[in-house]
């Protein structure tokens, strides 16, 4: 998702949306942990993505 765009959600769907990031990146991690995990540079990505939400919200002045 483009910055631009997450800085027009509020921050309630911010907050949803890095919840279930979170939730990818765990299954994605343990994936990778167990040799299940195909495509790699998505760890990568998913990561970037939550960075990208959580500065958002900093800029909001809103705490995680």
């Amino acid at each position: 998702m483009n910055i631009v765009e997450l800085r027009e959600k509020s921050p309630e769907d911010l907050k949803k949306e890095l919840l279930e990031l979170n939730k990818v990146s765990f299954g994605l991690r343990m994936q990778l942990s167990s040799g299940q995990l195909a495509k790699t540079s998505e760890v990568k990505k998913i990561k970037r993505e939550i960075a990208r939400i959580k500065t958002v919200l900093a800029e909001k002045g809103v705490a995680v």
